[in-house]
């Protein structure tokens, strides 16, 4: 498989200088023939939010890429399904409705029909646009996760799984480890044909939906996901091998054997890395005694990091509950805006903080109280 990864400083969101880079850098890791194709752009839209908030993928780089492949003959479709996802959902108020609208692109919506996509354990619900392209171009944007530390281009597939079809994979796939082995499944059965990360600005801290935005400067494509993945984390500061997907794919041989297989165009990684990048400490899946014991004496879970709730800032707008795929959140019955976490029940997937708006859900220990 081709390992190519490029990479183009950028530090900021001008239309023009966006679309010469995404130029540059997919014809420098020979991205695919797309004249007179039908191709799925699949930005990053975890929650419908500000482009200043980096949480979305900016709606720039998705105008630019798709009016890159327009000029090379395409027809562009968009699309991508948020955590909790309505059928309203267009990306209003992440700018990419009106990338639709301004370029004449149909909106894919994820939501209207949906396909089942055999995996290498069992079966999944996938949008069934997948079928009707002939290509699907990934435009992740470069955050970290608190669950495999950093989201790039083998977790942005998920998106292509529908609303809360996502949600109940983290109750099937409920560690860490199983989690990275599930999502490089994914990519295994419907892997997109090119992948674009922006990482102009970047989200570091308690990402994916609550950092906070940090300058990176980079954007990179390659249409390797792990070898694109690997860059990405020598930029933020990680160990490739401490990203549990690359792990995953490199321990199974997929698209590359080893780092020193990638075939690197840009600028030295050393010289782009971002130095004082806040990462999500790595702690590593655990052992299977350890959980054994935890199983048998709960209050040693109150030892591990999990979702504390902010009530101050909660809006009781419910959205943590309604993605709570193993119902372990209620709210309390007689205190406003006050969500109670049944520890017993939480399976440690983070979705609450992920799509909660109102930085009302941190992660971290918390040995007393609910």
């Amino acid at each position: 498989m081709n390992t190519k990864v490029a990479a183009r400083i950028c530090r900021e969101y001008i239309p023009d200088l966006v679309y010469d880079l995404i130029g540059e850098i997919y014809k420098a890791c020979e991205g695919p023939d797309v004249k007179g194709k039908k191709v799925l752009l699949k930005p990053n839209i975890l929650i419908d939010a500000d482009p200043e908030k980096c949480i979305s993928t900016h709606p720039v780089v998705v105008e630019a890429m798709a009016r890159y492949l327009m000029n090379e003959g395409a027809t562009v479709l968009i699309g991508d399904s948020p955590a909790l996802h309505r059928n309203s959902f267009r990306g209003e108020k992440s700018g990419i409705a009106d990338v639709c609208r301004r370029l004449g692109a149909e909106w894919a919506d994820f939501n209207k029909k949906t396909v089942d996509i055999s995996l290498r354990k069992g079966r999944i619900k996938m949008a069934s646009v997948v079928n009707d392209v002939d290509l699907i171009i990934s435009l992740p944007k470069l955050k970290t996760h608190e669950l495999v530390y950093l989201t790039c281009a083998v977790k942005n597939t998920l998106g292509l799984v529908p609303g809360f079809h996502k949600a109940k994979q983290h109750a099937i796939h409920y560690d860490r480890e199983r989690f990275a082995e599930f999502l490089v499944d994914l990519n295994e059965a419907v892997m997109p044909d090119f992948f674009l990360i922006d990482g102009i600005m970047g989200m570091e801290g308690p990402g994916p939906g609550q950092g906070m935005p940090v300058m990176t400067g980079v954007i990179l494509g390659s249409t390797n996901p792990a070898a694109v993945d690997i860059i990405a984390s020598l930029i933020t500061g990680y160990d490739p091998m401490d990203i549990p997907t690359t792990a995953v794919a490199v321990r199974r041989g997929l698209w590359l054997k080893d780092t020193s297989d990638i075939i690197y165009d840009g600028p030295a990684p050393e010289i782009i890395k971002k130095k004082d990048f806040k990462k999500i400490p790595v702690t590593g899946n655990e052992n299977i005694a350890l959980k054994f014991i935890k199983k048998r004496i709960p209050l040693l879970r109150k030892f591990d990091k999990r979702p504390v709730f902010l009530h101050g800032n909660c809006t009781g707008c419910i959205e943590c509950i309604s993605i709570c795929s193993s119902n372990a959140l209620t709210m309390h019955k007689s205190v406003k805006n006050h969500v109670i976490l049944k520890d017993s029940r939480c399976i440690r997937c983070f979705c609450c903080a992920e799509v909660c708006r109102y930085h009302a859900v941190e992660i971290r220990r918390k040995i007393f109280g609910i």
